[in-house]
């Protein structure tokens, strides 16, 4: 029986000494100062924010959150601040148990470049993003076309930034008078006359083939104008 209370009593007091040891251990963990930021960038996109500017965004109360108590840093506003940045498509903050405040940063990616009377970016999404002071994005430039029609355009442009036929020979894009899209291409000269934006999967599957062809003919040299507007055939016209 004394052997049994005696077991009890030490198991007991194992116990409290645990629970206080982790109490002091807790305290004193929330109550220490952040000393590092650490910056990610994922993906490996080129710097259209650079580390200096997403410093800027992690300071609250014009005090920098190395300054500031573990128990005290609301994360949630800091990721608010960082993705209301123009550049930054989404972050993820959190602290590490040595008190390394860490950010994860996946910038906005542009897809085209709109050539208005004050120039801004088309992202992945579709949406307006403006130029960045850090990099020049290498994206098609879109010309004629205002802000009000990136929504009609922006299926296009999806597909030239997707796939790697467009992306290699496509270097830009027109919008004519007659309400026509028109590709510029890197290396050839001829007119592409691309139409409405429909039938997209047709009319890549056109262009690709009538390239193929044309490559093996070497007759790429020899037209002045080449349309896909019309339903399943590619229409030359020679120089």
């Amino acid at each position: 029986m004394k052997k049994t209370l005696l077991i009890s009593l030490k198991f007991g007091g194992l116990f409290i000494l645990l629970v206080l040891l982790f109490a002091f251990s807790s305290k004193r963990n929330n109550q220490r100062k952040i000393n590092k930021v650490q910056i990610e960038f994922i993906e490996e996109q080129n710097p259209y924010v650079d580390e200096v500017a997403v410093n800027k965004l992690l300071i609250q109360n014009q005090n920098r959150v190395t300054n500031v108590g573990k128990e005290i840093l609301v994360l949630n506003t800091v990721e608010k601040e960082l993705d209301s940045h123009k550049m930054i498509e989404r972050s993820d903050v959190y602290l590490t148990v040595n008190g390394k405040l860490r950010a994860t940063i996946k910038q906005r990616t542009p897809i085209a470049r709109i050539n208005a009377l004050t120039p801004f970016y088309v992202d992945a999404t579709g949406n307006k993003m403006p130029l960045s002071d850090s990099y020049s994005a290498h994206v098609p430039i879109i010309h004629n076309v205002s802000e009000r029609e990136i929504e009609n355009v922006y299926p296009l442009l999806k597909r030239i930034q997707k796939d790697e036929f467009l992306k290699k020979h496509v270097v830009g894009a027109y919008l004519n008078v007659e309400g026509d899209y028109e590709l510029e291409l890197r290396v050839y000269t001829f007119t592409l006359v691309f139409g409405k934006i429909e039938n997209l999967d047709i009319k890549i599957k056109n262009l690709k083939a009538f390239y193929q062809k044309a490559l093996r003919d070497k007759s790429l040299e020899t037209y002045k104008k080449v349309s896909l507007q019309f339903s399943n055939q590619v229409v030359c016209t020679i120089k």
